[in-house]
């Protein structure tokens, strides 16, 4: 999979349930690039290129690559330049809708055509995601709905980060989609929040000291678990009170009682679980996600579906790219802004 954001996070979200090897390669960072070549081959693998505008430098930059390997393609495209270099090589193209990856994702090409090939049930996928959307989509009180309120009012007060623990590594491609989502969803005309997130309950060991004890009123902790994960397992241990339970278990005991804590602490926090990580399930979670960031979006006034400023970086650095400048050159140049920008701040 050659996509970066929204393009590939709903994939990433049920990449658990695929039967075959997925390799994402979000950039062209060495390691990544060179561990997804290492470990495949050109027999039995497909590259699938995604990216909706076809200008995505990670994107482009990789594509060569594979072709010289002789690997096969088939490019999830309409326009650009992406679009471009697909057809001069002849590949089977479908269309990518005028939409951002992070909504289009879950119901479109996208994410469908990746998961449908990786052996996920697509069925089961859009089941779940279409029951709750159902469920979302009424002007009444529902999860999606209230979790929205929830975070608005908070956000009123000053709150503006929204730092997510997922308990599991099954759900942290959906908790990607959750941070990309709300940063990039509410996160313009100068308003918004950020969405932050650390594998749990690792978490617990870094930065609850913060949200126990540090500054009151600018983090929102949300905490996401699995009731009933798989794959789980049962723990062998001396201590009377582990031995017998599933390592899930034991995470889940943790999650209740950090969340407690919390609550304890005067800390406004909340607590998603799922029944298990089921292409059902995921599709309930998905919906969930994505209604809860576009209600919250009206609520604070900004344009759910837009992302104007993630350009600006990628117009300097095919500037750069073009004219061959070099790293003190930049340098040069950052240090000039700077102090025009700054020159007041301290």
């Amino acid at each position: 999979m050659l996509g970066t954001g929204g393009s590939i996070q709903t994939l990433l979200a049920l990449r658990h349930l695929a039967n075959k090897k997925i390799f994402p390669v979000s950039s062209s960072r060495a390691v990544e690039l060179k561990g997804c070549l290492d470990k495949t081959s050109p027999d039995d693998s497909i590259v699938i290129p995604i990216s909706r505008g076809g200008e995505t430098l990670d994107i482009n930059s990789t594509i060569g690559t594979f072709l010289k390997k002789g690997y096969k393609f088939l490019g999830l495209s309409s326009m650009g330049l992406m679009n471009e270099i697909l057809k001069k090589i002849d590949c089977p193209i479908l269309d990518v809708p005028n939409l951002s990856g992070r909504y289009a994702g879950s119901i479109t090409n996208v994410g469908i055509v990746p998961a449908y090939i990786a052996g996920i049930n697509v069925e089961d996928f859009l089941e779940g995601l279409e029951d709750s959307y159902r469920i979302f989509s009424k002007y009444e009180r529902q999860p999606a709905l209230e979790l929205a309120a929830f975070l608005f009012n908070l956000y009123k007060m000053g709150y503006n980060v929204v730092f997510s623990m997922p308990y599991s590594k099954n759900l942290e491609g959906s908790i990607g989609l959750w941070v990309q989502g709300i940063s990039e969803s509410t996160g313009k005309d100068e308003k918004g929040m950020i969405g932050t997130y650390q594998s749990a309950p690792i978490c617990q060991h870094s930065v609850l000291e913060y949200l126990l004890g540090g500054t009151k009123k600018v983090v929102i902790p949300i905490l996401w678990t699995i009731n009933n994960e798989y794959p789980d397992l049962i723990l062998n241990s001396s201590i009377r009170y582990i031995d017998g339970l599933s390592a899930q278990t034991i995470v889940n005991y943790q999650a209740n009682a950090t969340f407690q804590a919390l609550i304890q602490e005067s800390v406004p926090s909340a607590k998603v679980s799922i029944e298990n990580p089921s292409e059902f399930n995921i599709g309930s979670l998905i919906a969930l996600i994505l209604s809860s960031i576009y209600y919250l979006c009206l609520l604070i006034n900004v344009n759910w579906a837009t992302n104007p400023k993630v350009i600006i970086g990628k117009k300097i650095c095919t500037e750069a790219l073009k004219e061959k400048f070099s790293s003190n050159q930049a340098e040069k140049t950052r240090k000039k802004i700077a102090e025009e920008k700054f020159k007041n701040l301290f």
